[in-house]
């Protein structure tokens, strides 16, 4: 059975039984939180449980290594949406330790890509288009100053409210202690 039929096979058994009937909420977060963190398969549970956050409690951004790389990406769109028709009224950019980011190479992953068949002459036609692999790709060295960049990112944002407080921390992904890097309440 391939992974597309067995997610099809229980997500019928799930809405035959109803088991959908114990998640369902409003879309607007009770805690007026919106979250962004890594995509890390480790803190699918771990980070909201850490947190005290239920099913409903938070908007959840997922992003490889929880970075805003582009300040009018589709990242910080969301993280607009949120603030601005979904009633957030913080948020926390939340990386962890041991992130599969942290020092990612381009030249590497580029490598990987030619391995999975795209060829030489598609990566030069998109670097001859403008596309910086070195930028693209990059990862980062410090979680700490990722966060502390991601949060800049999103406070600084022209259109964001000077009055959301946007919050940076760092969690274990394996006991989900969380280290404060940013405070947003403070004025910086």
């Amino acid at each position: 059975m391939s992974l597309l039929e067995e997610i099809l096979t229980y997500n019928k058994e799930f809405v035959d039984n109803k088991e959908y009937e114990k998640y369902q909420r409003n879309k607007l977060p009770n805690k007026r939180a919106l979250i962004l963190s890594c995509m890390d398969t480790r803190l699918v549970e771990l980070l909201p449980k850490s947190m005290n956050i239920a099913n409903g409690d938070a908007k959840i951004i997922k992003t490889a290594g929880a970075l805003v790389s582009h300040p009018f990406g589709s990242i910080m769109r969301s993280i607009l949406v949120g603030v601005y028709e979904l009633e957030v009224d913080e948020v926390c950019v939340i990386g962890h330790y041991d992130c599969g980011m942290a020092g990612v190479e381009a030249d590497r992953t580029v490598e990987k890509m030619k391995t999975r068949g795209i060829s030489q002459e598609k990566l030069d036609t998109l670097h001859h288009s403008g596309v910086d692999f070195k930028h693209f790709l990059r990862g980062f060295d410090s979680v700490e100053d990722s966060v502390k960049h991601s949060v800049s990112t999103i406070k600084n944002h022209p259109l964001m409210p000077k009055s959301v407080p946007v919050h940076g921390l760092v969690i274990d992904p394996n006991t989900g202690k969380l280290d404060l890097v940013v405070d947003g309440y403070l004025k910086s």
